[in-house]
């Protein structure tokens, strides 16, 4: 059973450091642990909800916020939650984590998986699972606002703890944003949020100088047909064939038209179209994914799948009214980009007060996208920093480079994170990186 709110808090206060550095932060952060927040991660772990419909999530989050003295708004942006604690005269630094969970069933074997299951916002039933450590980022955030609440002789300013919904439907700051968040609150001087990386060793921390992530933008097309018998294909307008020419068309964006060195992405990840052999039917639905490392490529790439469905079908002679349908507005997010100066002083403060083995490196490894995005590269330019946090074990690591299992990647049935080292190294970093900003410590 969780222990009370009252009793977590008396145990913070007497686990309050005198100062930052050292063993304090790391034993005060493992006490923690031990004492509230490993239980905490396994309730956000067994209770994962999806994008929009975290409505005991964030009722759990408000609950813990409140319960440390911070003032706490709910239902911004939906099921968005906004803390504000207030110490004094300083900047204003804005604290995100994201919340929701992924519409997978999981098959991680840990004994404490999910088994949850929710009606979509399309009313299917489906399970859920935290299949990308969201439950690591609210857990990490309440250990963070216990270190910060008990440190307030460190820092000097306001935080704004920002707990997001729909980050993986890439809606959620977007949301949040529209419903007023800076206007309501403030536009922070900085924000900061991180994410936990499986297939990085646990407990290890990364900051990249400048890109972070990838712009994700999801695209649907409908490509209208006429239908006609299977055995009579010259008597209608065949849209299988059609959005066939147009799913190796829009290859040629990233092939022909990108530079070798320009990083692009055109997956079509659904294809529906019929329902009977022997039918030609009259319409047949594609979705995309697009990704791109810049708002230039970005914008080259949706330009050109638009040029592309409408080159291909013109040259089948479709009339004007059968025209292809794009929707570039379906859920949108920009790249994803570091404050460079930002990024190196808090790395600097990482080394300082962690130790320089705290740190890892490694290239990028794919087109990840981040809705984070939205906070900082509003017309307001927050200067922002998107780190990560190791979350796989050493042993699971040594033993994928020996040719045994693969780490599951994130979203997958299998995902799963070592809950402690993320834990606790994503709350003992952000730590740092607020009091950083806050007057240093």
């Amino acid at each position: 059973m969780l222990r009370s709110f009252a009793a977590a808090v008396t145990i913070s206060m007497l686990l309050t450091p005198a100062v930052l550095r050292g063993d304090a932060l790391e034993s005060a952060v493992n006490a923690d642990y031990e004492a509230y927040l490993g239980d905490l991660f396994l309730h956000f772990h067994r209770n994962p909800e999806l994008s929009f419909l975290e409505h005991q999530t964030a009722a759990r989050m408000a609950a813990e916020l409140r319960s440390l003295g911070i003032e706490v708004t709910e239902g911004v942006g939906g099921t968005g939650v906004v803390g504000m604690l207030r110490n004094g005269e300083g900047p204003l630094v804005l604290v995100r984590a994201d919340m929701d969970g992924l519409p997978v069933r999981e098959d991680s074997g840990l004994d404490y998986a999910s088994t949850a299951t929710q009606v979509d916002i399309t009313g299917e039933e489906v399970p859920v699972m935290h299949a990308c450590g969201h439950d690591v980022h609210v857990t990490s955030m309440v250990g963070t606002a216990r270190r910060l609440t008990a440190m307030k002789d460190a820092w000097s300013g306001t935080l704004m703890f920002v707990v997001q919904p729909a980050e993986e439907r890439i809606g959620g700051a977007k949301a949040m944003l529209e419903d007023g968040l800076y206007e309501r609150f403030g536009v922070p001087d900085y924000a900061l949020a991180f994410h936990v990386s499986a297939g990085s060793p646990a407990g290890k921390i990364l900051v990249r100088d400048e890109l972070a992530y990838s712009s994700s933008d999801s695209v649907d097309i409908t490509v209208c047909g006429v239908g006609a018998h299977g055995a009579s294909p010259h008597k209608g307008k065949d849209p299988i064939y059609l959005a066939s020419r147009i799913v190796v068309a829009l290859q040629g964006l990233v092939s022909r038209e990108l530079s070798p060195l320009e990083p692009g992405v055109v997956t079509v990840g659904s294809f529906h179209a019929g329902f009977k052999h022997n039918i030609i039917p009259d319409e047949a639905r594609l979705q995309l994914t697009v990704r791109a490392d810049s708002e230039e490529t970005r914008a080259k790439l949706l330009s050109g799948i638009v040029r592309v469905v409408d080159g291909v079908a013109r040259s089948a002679g479709m009339p004007e009214e059968l025209m292809p349908k794009v929707d570039l507005s379906v859920e949108a997010t920009p790249t994803t980009w570091n404050h460079p100066e930002t990024a190196q002083r808090i790395r600097a403060a990482f080394v300082r007060e962690l130790g320089e083995d705290a740190l890892y490196e490694e290239p990028r490894a794919g087109m990840g996208a981040e809705d984070f995005a939205y906070f900082v590269q509003t017309e307001h330019r927050v200067p922002g920093v998107y780190f990560a946090v190791g979350g796989t074990t050493q042993a699971d690591l040594d033993a994928e480079a020996a040719g045994g299992p693969p780490v599951a990647s994130h979203h997958s049935p299998f995902f799963k994170i070592e809950p402690r080292p993320a834990v606790t190294a994503g709350t003992r970093a952000m730590t740092v990186a607020v009091i950083e900003l806050l007057g240093g410590s």
